[in-house]
């Protein structure tokens, strides 16, 4: 039986157009019987890199507004609870990121990576301390203390240097980006169906 065809879904915390794809990408991949991938990541690194000290979101206040209405709008349209912002926008991701790091080949990644995202934009509540991670993780009848700490220890707290540097070498500068197999990038909610066809082999009449 021939392997399926595997995509990458790349998704920062922070991301709120990232929120929207993970509410709905582990169920489009296993209908389309796409393998899917989670990898977490963070994009301060990548956005330093261009000179920026915030989400564009901020750097740029009318494209925050709209990206906030364009973000309910979107949610409702996929059934999703209403949009409620967090007590700061970007949040600090980086225990919750540490965490789906080490589990992103556990049974229990796309119910956490969905939990962070739903307490985020859907609750307004913080998730950039230990502990707000670790209640989400116990929600889901998990050890939460014991897989905050695990995730924080080396090596697992190297990891996220290291696939930084990944994403940055494979062209990466937003999230939520789709790879597929054959490195073709796919950036944005809003392209995650064309992503899911290239990946089975579907391409639009005059692209190779």
């Amino acid at each position: 039986m021939a392997r399926p065809p595997t995509l990458e879904f790349w998704f920062e915390f922070a991301s709120t157009y990232s929120y929207l794809s993970a509410a709905r990408i582990e169920a489009l991949a296993g209908e389309a019987g796409v393998s899917l991938r989670w990898r977490p990541f963070l994009l301060g690194p990548i956005f330093a890199a261009h000179g920026w000290t915030s989400s564009p979101f901020n750097l740029f206040p009318a494209k925050g507004r709209n990206m906030w209405r364009d973000l309910a709008r979107e949610a409702a349209r996929l059934g999703l609870p209403p949009v409620r912002q967090p007590p700061s926008f970007p949040q600090n991701s980086l225990t919750a990121t540490r965490v789906a790091a080490y589990g992103a080949e556990q049974p229990w990644i796309g119910h956490f990576v969905r939990a962070v995202y739903e307490a985020e934009f859907a609750r307004g509540q913080s998730i950039a301390e230990p502990a707000s991670v670790a209640a989400l993780l116990d929600g889901l009848d998990l050890d939460g203390h014991a897989l905050v700490k695990l995730a924080a220890s080396e090596p697992h707290k190297s990891r996220l240097r290291v696939v930084g540097e990944e994403a940055k070498s494979r062209g990466i500068f937003g999230a939520p980006t789709f790879l597929t197999e054959d490195g073709e990038l796919f950036w944005g909610n809003d392209r995650l169906e064309q992503a899911l066809a290239w990946a089975l082999g579907e391409r639009p009449a005059g692209v190779r």
